[in-house]
């Protein structure tokens, strides 16, 4: 394990139309962070072809999941999951995401954000892929809908984790990872009081790029290549160096979207 000299970044929407400017230079950018390996979350029917084409481009560093954001969870989502089912079932993904529920923007389809998370993490288990989870404004309700459908065989990652200590120790407890990304860096981002208590075996980060720029980019646009400067505030919390954290959230991450180290 001491051998990991690279970084993943766990959650970057990197086929996003941000980068369509610069996108080849970014990539260049994130080789030269040694980021080398890049998960991309799916959003919805318009992300898929563009995220398929960077894993064609670069399939040793573009992984695709497959799934559909709660934020794109409308009255006709069976028609989006449909598809995310039929392309489930045609080739591999790393896990199924990004799934989850978000009640910062509208409340209006809450019951339809359930119904499409409880579906989605069947097919998780059908196809035992972890998930992977975003709950805006939504962690309490996202834990208790996580603790009714953990039947042991649930696995995955709450992405952009900013929740407390406790919620934190609730979902180690069910299993989960907690996705550490630029928040993490902010003066008042309160992750100072939980990053020292989650396990390192439950650690990975992510940028979710181009959003969540970490200090000193804040309020500009996000980028693999930042990984390292999240990582650096998880070993000045941690109490342990920037290699530690290396090996343990590489190798945590690699177990969790089961790839060979």
């Amino acid at each position: 394990m001491s051998d990991i000299k690279y970084w993943v970044d766990t959650h970057a929407h990197i086929y996003a139309d941000a980068f369509d400017p610069d996108r080849t230079e970014m990539l260049q950018r994130a080789a030269d962070s040694a980021i080398g390996k890049i998960f991309m979350p799916n959003i919805d029917h318009t992300s898929i072809d563009g995220m398929l084409e960077l894993e064609q481009k670069y399939p040793t560093v573009c992984y695709p999941m497959m799934g559909l954001h709660p934020c794109h969870v409308t009255k006709d989502f069976e028609k989006e999951l449909y598809l995310v089912e039929s392309w489930l079932t045609k080739r591999k993904f790393s896990a199924v995401g990004e799934m989850g529920t978000d009640l910062y923007w509208d409340k209006t389809f809450w019951n339809q954000q359930v119904e499409a998370f409880t579906i989605q993490v069947g097919f998780a288990k059908k196809h035992d892929l972890p998930i992977v989870v975003h709950c805006r404004e939504s962690i309490d309700e996202t834990i208790a809908l996580v603790e009714k459908l953990q039947d042991g065989k649930l696995k995955g990652v709450f992405h952009c984790f900013t929740g407390s200590k406790e919620q934190a120790e609730k979902l180690v407890k069910l299993g989960f990872h907690l996705g550490i990304g630029g928040v993490a860096t902010f003066k008042k981002g309160g992750m100072e009081d939980v990053i020292p208590h989650i396990p390192m075996d439950r650690l990975v980060l992510e940028t979710d790029s181009p959003y969540l720029a970490p200090t000193p980019h804040r309020g500009k646009r996000n980028e693999p290549a930042y990984i390292p400067l999240i990582a650096q505030r998880v070993a000045d919390l941690k109490n342990c160096t920037l290699a530690e954290v290396q090996t343990a959230t590489t190798q945590n991450a690699l177990n969790l979207f089961n790839l060979p180290s």
